[in-house]
Parts: C-alpha cells; structure tokens; sequence
C-alpha cells in the first residue's frame, strides 16, 4: 500500500504546484514550509503527544500550526507508517471541540476545506447562505474552477447542481453565474470605452430606472475580470449619485443584496472584507467561532498575512489582540499559531 499512497501523493503534489503557477494572485500566507523539516520527527511528538494522559494539545498545536498542507500530509503518511493507524482519526479520538475542528480543517487543503464547508451548508434541513455567499463570492477564479473539481471527487455531486437544488430566484441565479467561472482573465491592456460601457450599464439597469435589471448586473459582475471591474466601479460614480454598494443596497434586498455586497467589497478589497469579517464575528462577549475558524483556516495558506494587516490599519489594535480579548483556552492558542507573530 505505501508505494501507491505516496505516489498519490506525489501527483497531488505537482498538480498544486502546476495550480499555483497559473493563479495569478499574488499569495499572502503566514503558514509557510517549515525549513529543516523532519515529517518522522514530528509523527513521533505527535504519537507521544496523543498517547500522553490527558492528551498534550500544546505539542499537536505546536506542530501542525507551523506546517503547511503538504508537510502535514507528510506528517500523517509518517504517522501511519510508525503507529499502523491513521492520523486523522487518532486526532479525531484525542481532541474535541473547537479545537479539534480546527485541527481537523488543517487535514485539509485549502480547497478541500472550502469544498467541504460549501457541501456543510448546502446538505441537511435548511441552507446556511451566510456561509454559501462568503465562499461562492469572495473566491478568485481560479479558485472557483479548483473548487469545483475538488467538490465533484470529495462527494461525487456537480457543485452547480446543489447551488442550484438549494437556491431560488435571482440570487441563485447570481451563484450559478459564478459557479460557472466565466470570467474574464485580466487583461493588460485597460480598455476605456468597455469601462464605460460597463459603468453606464449598470446605472442604466438599475439606480436610474424603476426596478432593477438584475440579469445585466450579474452578467457584468461575474463575467469581467477584477481589475476592468475596479475601474468599472470607479467610472460608474460619474454616472449615478451613489457609489456601487450604495446602488445595492437600494435596488436589491436579502440574500441577493448580500452576495453583491461581498462581491463588489472582494473586488476593491478582499483583505479587507475578510478583516471586516473578522471583526464583526469578535464583536461584544465571546466570538463566532464558526466565522473566525473558517476564515483562518480558509485563508492561513493564501493571504491571511495581508488580512491581519487590513486588521490592524482598520481597527487599531491587531488581529492577535483580538483573538486574545476573545477567545480561550486551546482554541485560542490554535488561532494564534495560525496567524502568526503580529508584524
């Protein structure tokens, strides 16, 4: 069995790398590849740390927060080989509560766990939209087509077909839209009159007539590319006497106003929607951890670094302090293992 499992491995491994030289996003973690990394070495601490009386968590916080996906792969593959079980389940058995979600999200790369998370809030009685609207409308591109293919090998159903089961109305309409991932590369090459054209049509379909023509605001936001929209958003001031989240608030309500908001503050700033986030779920006692959990273990291998930046220039204190103010115990130190040292 070894020599197959590494092997996949080994594939999985060169197509991530083939995936992360097509995206082109610039990449923020504050997880990043351990240097003089031993993955024997560290199933070891974590075997003795689980069979510890009382579990040592510190040990299995210390590790798994400063490795990336791959090294923890690593890891559990190393695991396996010495203690004949699986990692995964023996974390499962040993840690509970907040603290074992977390670790248990680790286990995951970051497009399987937004994979997962879409397929949590889609599946069982009820859909939980919050969640469905901050992934489907704050992911890149290239992320949306990973996502997808993930979605349809981790649970054998089309991602398209259960937003569209789960959804109604235009706001399905929307999700779908982006699900289809037809937008435009970014060009290098800015071309004025589209800009205008786009700005004017989104006046014209909504702030200036009665109703709103929502086909052609979502045709316009899911199809050009992020920085043409940029300008679009910009250009589209000179046209209507409210800025683009001001016009959404006033032509479309609920979950549909909602999706547009995180698109368009994705668009001028995605960072800082997240810190944003961030703050709203630490507010007052206690702290939403859903929120807080996904958004770090969603983000800690893509651009949480530059989030906790957002954080600290928008709400004067960092990130970590809020962390600290707000939450406890195991949970707390797992959460600042991820973010990091404050910069």
């Amino acid at each position: 069995m070894g020599q197959t499992v590494r092997m996949d491995f080994v594939s999985e491994y060169l197509g991530q790398i083939t995936l992360n030289f097509g995206s082109d996003e610039p990449k923020f973690p504050t997880v990043v590849p351990v240097v003089d990394f031993d993955p024997d070495r560290d199933a070891a601490r974590i075997e003795t740390a689980i069979k510890t009386k009382g579990v040592d968590e510190q040990t299995i916080i210390d590790i798994l927060t400063k490795r990336t996906y791959f090294q923890r792969r690593e890891i559990a593959f190393a695991y396996e080989k010495r203690a004949k079980k699986d990692m995964i389940s023996a974390l499962k058995a040993a840690l509970s509560g907040s603290l074992e979600t977390v670790i248990l999200g680790l286990m995951k790369s970051t497009t399987q766990y937004d994979a997962s998370e879409i397929r949590d809030s889609i599946k069982g009685l009820g859909t939980d939209e919050e969640t469905l609207i901050e992934i489907l409308c704050s992911r890149s591109n290239d992320e949306l087509v990973d996502i997808k293919k993930v979605y349809k090998e981790l649970f054998k159903k089309d991602l398209e077909k259960d937003v569209a089961g789960d959804t109604s109305g235009n706001f399905a309409k929307l999700l779908l839209a982006l699900v289809q991932t037809k937008r435009d590369e970014p060009s290098s090459i800015i071309d004025y009159e589209k800009i205008d054209s786009d700005a004017r049509a989104l006046y014209d379909a909504g702030v200036k007539i009665k109703g709103t023509d929502v086909p052609a605001w979502i045709a316009i936001m899911t199809q050009r590319s992020v920085p043409h929209l940029q300008k679009v958003f910009q250009r589209y001031k000179s046209y209507s006497p409210y800025d683009m989240q001001e016009s959404i608030v006033k032509e479309v309500k609920g979950d549909l106003q909602k999706s547009f908001l995180v698109l368009v503050e994705c668009f001028e700033n995605k960072q800082l929607f997240f810190a944003k986030r961030l703050n709203e779920a630490m507010k007052g006692k206690g702290a939403k951890e859903k929120i807080v959990t996904r958004i770090i273990v969603s983000r800690c291998e893509v651009d949480l670094k530059k989030i906790c930046s957002e954080y600290k220039a928008n709400f004067g204190q960092s990130l970590q302090k809020t962390i600290l103010e707000h939450t406890k115990g195991d949970y707390q130190k797992v959460l600042l293992g991820l973010c990091g040292a404050e910069e």
